[in-house]
């Protein structure tokens, strides 16, 4: 006696070895014994073998009819054997009956289990619907390797065109614009990204770059709602200063500026001056929402896309020749030491005299020009700004005394040997770069006078605002860095503390309230200070602890990283680009970590061959290897060792970006070829699956 049974779903037979009162003793046709509850016992038969009967009646199950089945299946609940015995003939043996079994278990789509061998027929209106999805689901199919197809032939399908940052960065791996993207690169032995070249999707690299960052970042365009800025209310009063700004020529968004009083009284009071945004936006209206959501400008060579509309922002941008409302700094010192005395915060009307432009401007304005040992230039001349050399002067010498106080908590002075490098694009005809505009790349050494002044002004200003905030208990938005150890990071959050990289007490940004959101964040908490003193706490928009802040933080941090990335990005392009504008096959390049160099005369780093057992620091000649523009991947290869001195490393501070290593990190994708096919198409019973009452 044979015996076919159930198995956690799966139908196998044996011979039937002894029976008791709830389980059976069967031996397996590779002469394993075992145990089967006599539930599970489906079928009991002597002929024919075991081993002839599965194949046999799977083939015969295989010829059945499911309409027919359907059509010839009891009303109510039935077993397997009456199935047969309607479909086949009344005197169903014992292929027929497993036959009916197996028909049944397949296409739940059709008959719905009632136990162990016991099924109902699907209610049609429910049958129907599980036939038109297999259907539908057919036809996905179909399409999916139609699309293959074609991309495997160097034709790119329009929807797959439509989805392409999607499939490559987000991607719905049930969606077939992937999976045939996926299929098409399996069958080609093709990566998906060289794939999609081919087929022609990627048509420009510079905007595969530019859409895949707002597809990431702003997909729903970077356009603003119409917005009106709204009038500051206070009565403000003048300030009795000439103030000056110092930015790049293409800077709209002049969030600072500086002013001086005193010199040769013995008491000089330099006035550092920010933007007012924070007296007329607040929070939560609709411009802040705007702000909030954006969080920062983002820049790119040759363009950018500003945290608040251009409307706005020439509202309270601090503009020569107007008298700008501002949140104002006075931090007195010694004119002979330069020992602090006080400082105070007031909120005024602040006359803009000059936007001194750097870099028109590093090159004349030099530490000759300011210490008197060198005359003035026809350009200083021209800008008309000879009376600002003694306020020039004492703000360079107080900078520099300010950073040497700064490296003294540091415990190391600041490296200034690398230079920040300035991007310029020739032949821009539209809004934005298309891409093959001519880049002129050119430097800035980091630590010239202007920068310098600016730098320390700011500094002094994050730094004292970020203290007050602290001793008037207000919250703010800090950044602090626990020492300068390797590895240890700037991090974000509420709570005044050191920051080793800059070497101050506790460090607010503060400065830049019409570019980055936490700096008009902290504004909204400073102008409380300003107003109400010691119970500003009590009238602050953000109280200790407030939810509103760390989330903030959160989204600031990711969206600055990303913005930052993205700049990175977009500056490494051109950076590729000019590479091949000026023909340039080999570049002289310093070694800081394992294979990784940073060339000397660009901003590039790039991984090369050759570099084993080279001291980090050390200079090398590399060869250029292929340049891809959409992967943003370049190699070298070490040629020669340089005769120079090997140079220190880097000290981490926050003027490092800390970014070198991602760099030169190959382009990420989302998209895996190598993963298992998580959704292959679908057997009928897991169609039958997704129906309603199934």
């Amino acid at each position: 006696m044979h015996i076919l049974f159930d198995d956690a779903g799966k139908l196998m037979t044996g011979r039937l070895l002894s029976e008791a009162e709830s389980s059976l003793q069967v031996e397996l046709d590779s002469g394993k014994r075992v145990k089967v509850k006599s539930a599970n016992a489906l079928l009991r038969f002597d002929k024919p073998a075991p081993a002839q009967l599965m194949p046999a009646a799977t083939a015969l199950a295989e010829t059945m009819e499911l309409e027919l089945a359907y059509e010839f299946a009891p009303e109510g609940e039935f077993g397997f054997a009456e199935l047969a015995q309607e479909y086949f003939s009344a005197s169903a043996g014992t292929e027929q009956q497993v036959a009916a079994l197996l028909c049944l278990q397949g296409a739940p789509h059709y008959f719905r289990r009632a136990g162990k061998g016991r099924y109902k027929k699907a209610p049609p209106e429910i049958l129907a619907q599980a036939l038109a999805g297999i259907e539908k689901k057919k036809q996905i199919q179909a399409q999916i390797e139609a699309w293959a197809a074609e991309l495997a032939s160097g034709q790119c399908p329009e929807p797959v065109r439509q989805q392409l940052y999607k499939i490559l960065f987000k991607p719905d791996k049930n969606a077939p614009e992937y999976k045939a993207v996926v299929e098409a690169a399996r069958n080609s032995h093709t990566a998906p990204l060289t794939l999609l070249q081919n087929a022609g999707a990627i048509a420009s690299a510079y905007q595969f770059h530019w859409q895949r960052f707002l597809f990431d970042q702003f997909p729903k365009g970077t356009g603003f709602p119409a917005l009106l800025a709204p009038a500051i209310a206070d009565e403000l009063p003048l300030a009795s200063v000439q103030a000056f700004s110092i930015d790049d020529s293409h800077t709209t968004e002049i969030d600072d500026a500086l002013s001086l009083q005193g010199l040769g009284s013995g008491t000089v009071t330099l006035g550092i001056h920010i933007a007012a945004p924070g007296l007329a936006v607040l929070p939560d209206s609709p411009i802040d929402q705007v702000a909030r959501n954006r969080l920062s400008t983002v820049y790119m060579p040759g363009h950018k896309i500003t945290m608040l509309p251009d409307e706005v922002v020439q509202a309270y941008t601090l503009m020569a020749g107007r008298n700008c409302p501002a949140v104002s700094l006075y931090v007195s010192f010694d004119e002979a030491t330069l020992e602090p005395k006080d400082s105070r915060t007031v909120l005024e009307r602040v006359p803009i005299a000059h936007n001194l432009r750097h870099d028109q401007l590093d090159t004349v304005i030099t530490e000759d020009w300011l210490t008197g040992q060198a005359p003035a230039s026809a350009a200083i001349a021209e800008a008309h700004i000879e009376e600002l050399q003694p306020q020039l002067a004492f703000i360079f010498r107080l900078a520099r005394h300010l950073k040497a106080q700064r490296e003294v908590v540091r415990g190391k002075p600041e490296n200034f040997n690398r230079p920040d490098y300035t991007f310029r694009l020739e032949g821009v005809t539209g809004s934005e770069p298309v891409g093959d505009e001519t880049v002129v790349i050119g430097t800035r050494q980091r630590g010239a006078p202007l920068d310098l002044m600016v730098a320390e002004a700011m500094i002094l200003a994050n730094s004292t605002w970020g203290n007050w905030l602290a001793d008037c208990g207000v919250p703010g938005i800090y950044r602090s860095q626990a020492s300068l150890a390797p590895g240890v990071k700037v991090r974000m959050g509420t709570k005044a503390q050191p920051h080793a990289g800059i070497g101050v007490k506790s460090y607010a940004w503060s400065t830049s309230p019409l570019r980055r959101y936490v700096d008009m964040v902290n504004q909204w908490q400073i102008i409380a200070c300003a107003r109400h003193g010691k119970t500003a706490a009590l009238a602050a928009p953000f109280k200790p602890k407030d939810a509103n802040l760390f989330a903030i933080i959160s989204g600031f941090d990711a969206a600055y990283t990303a913005y930052n990335g993205f700049q990175n990005g977009m500056e490494r392009y051109w950076t590729l680009k000019h590479l091949q504008q000026a023909g340039i096959s080999e570049l002289t390049a310093t070694l800081f970590k394992d294979n990784l160099v940073r060339a000397d005369s660009l901003p590039l780093v790039l991984p090369v061959m050759g570099a084993e057992g080279l001291p980090r620091g050390a200079h090398v000649r590399v060869r250029l290897g292929a340049i891809d523009h959409i992967t943003l991947d370049v190699h070298g290869t070490v040629i020669e060792r340089l005769d120079l001195p090997v140079d220190s490393v880097d000290d981490g501070s926050e003027s490092e970006d800390g970014e070198d290593d991602e760099l030169a990190a190959p382009l990420a994708l989302a998209i895996d070829v190598d993963e298992a096919q998580a959704d292959a198409p679908e057997t009928a019973a897991e169609t039958a699956a997704e129906a309603p009452g199934l």
